[in-house]
């Protein structure tokens, strides 16, 4: 057991600035030689990437891992938690929307306070101030009198418009037993771009490195962090037993490069776990896929975004059509789904893609579809045997085509939302491999990368009898 520094960047609200602040505090604890864990409360791939990069050691970046109070089990956001804390100094936990914003407006079901509670970390609180004075310190009240499990241990100001300004909410404050922990200035210069679907990635046109550095001097210029860190009670952490990974021969291909780079870590060390060799390769640069492959896994990302490059790339469009015609296992998700289809279409034109699924992806100008999903399998396929069931979330803006003939694709998956059934075609199947819009986390049914696995393994087994 080791003790550790551990807390919650949490907002009043999203666009509060907690992931410019968490950011920011990440960069700069790394800066002054500290081993920075970084996670993120909720079903986002991008804002991890940045946390890689901003808590990076000796010039490799330090993956993030989601937490989810909808998605995961207790015992299973806990033991992740764990797994990655242990050996850290300080461990960075970025929330989600506002502090107490989940699935329903009456439950904490899928709330960055809901983890701070099931983890028993303290909750730092960004708060917008701008316009407001005295009654910042009548939010915050509500905030910290709102469920007395969650321990609101201080407050960072943001958008602060002047020293006169920072003076008036720190007076403010003194009415309460919160303490102000900084105030941080308004600097426009220092917010990471964004489009649809959220901040760009970090490993594509996003910030460079100098970003995180100019947001670490931006959070020192404003927060004193020994006076934070001397505020943060030590928290024990109890490092897992890990299994030794099974020795396989199972080898499968993951898609990963701009256009596809949406993956759950704990997927993939699931995958590893169970026996899997990941192998990547890149469908957008890549002429080939990688030698003596057993199965495919694509991602999501944005297609839509490098549509003429990946429509370019005749040759490793035709090889992955080839492979799940072969009837081994290919698994993709939103992104790799649309990748998987004849064409997509966006307002630059008509791309054609692999050609696997005979349906088109069209962008539209708004999302079509944001949630939290849960799924039960209505079929046998390669995540396990019929009823298997897991949870994960959707978000895209494209749709298939509604003059596309879905008739023609079996589809496995019953879905429900918070409210229920939701009458709608998903996962569909064509021969043994499956394209969903829907993001699954393996963590909250273990037994899919096994089953992946196993399924990839038949097909090597098959291959050796013939």
């Amino acid at each position: 057991m080791s003790d550790i520094k551990a807390f919650v960047v949490a907002g009043t609200h999203s666009g509060c600035g907690k992931t410019s602040v968490s950011l920011g505090l990440m960069a700069l604890l790394t800066r002054r030689g500290m081993r920075v864990q970084p996670f993120k409360c909720g079903p986002d791939f991008i804002d991890p990437g940045h946390h890689g990069r901003a808590c990076a050691r000796n010039g490799k970046t330090v993956p993030s891992h989601n937490l989810d109070g909808w998605v995961l089990p207790v015992s299973t956001n806990q033991n992740i938690f764990n797994r990655y804390a242990a050996g850290c100094d300080v461990a960075v936990v970025e929330g989600v929307m506002g502090l107490f914003d989940g699935i329903s407006g009456t439950g904490d079901e899928g709330s960055t306070g809901q983890i701070a509670k099931s983890l028993d970390l303290p909750v730092i609180l960004v708060v917008d101030a701008r316009s407001m004075a005295r009654s910042a310190a009548a939010l915050v009240s509500g905030y910290a009198g709102f469920d007395a499990q969650v321990n609101i241990a201080g407050v960072i100001f943001n958008r602060v418009g002047s020293d006169s300004h920072a003076e008036l909410l720190i007076e403010a404050m003194s009415l309460l037993s919160i303490p102000v922990l900084g105030c941080l200035r308004r600097d426009e210069s220092i917010t990471t771009p964004s489009r649809h679907l959220g901040l760009v990635t970090a490993d594509e046109d996003g910030p460079d490195m100098d970003h995180y550095q100019r947001l670490a001097d931006w959070v020192e210029s404003g927060i004193d962090l020994d006076a934070l860190l001397a505020n943060l009670p030590e928290i024990p952490v109890v490092p897992l037993f890990e299994p030794v990974p099974e020795r396989g021969n199972v080898t499968i291909g993951l898609a990963r490069d701009n256009a596809f780079c949406f993956y759950y870590e704990e997927n993939l060390r699931l995958l590893r776990e169970a026996g899997a060799r990941l192998i990547e390769f890149s469908p957008v640069a890549d002429l080939h896929l990688p030698d003596d492959l057993d199965g495919l896994y694509i991602g999501g990302g944005y297609p839509e975004l490098y549509a003429f490059d990946l429509g370019q790339n005749t040759r490793i469009r035709r090889e992955i059509k080839e492979f799940c015609e072969s009837g081994r296992p290919v698994y993709a998700e939103c992104g790799g789904f649309m990748y998987l289809m004849n064409d997509i279409i966006t307002g630059r034109g008509r791309y054609a893609m692999s050609g696997v699924f005979p349906v088109r992806a069209e962008m539209k100008d708004r999302f079509r579809a944001l949630g939290y999903r849960e799924i039960a399998t209505r079929a046998d396929t390669l995540l396990g045997p019929v009823g298997t069931t897991a949870r994960g979330h959707e978000f895209h803006y494209s749709a298939i085509q509604a003059d596309c003939d879905m008739e023609a694709i079996p589809f496995v998956y019953d879905v429900t939302n918070r409210k229920g059934a939701m009458d709608v075609s998903e996962g569909f199947l064509m021969g043994n491999t499956l394209g969903s819009y829907i993001h699954l986390h393996f963590g909250s049914q273990p037994g899919m990368a096994r089953a992946f696995v196993e399924a990839c393994k038949a097909g090597v087994d098959r291959g050796e009898k013939e």
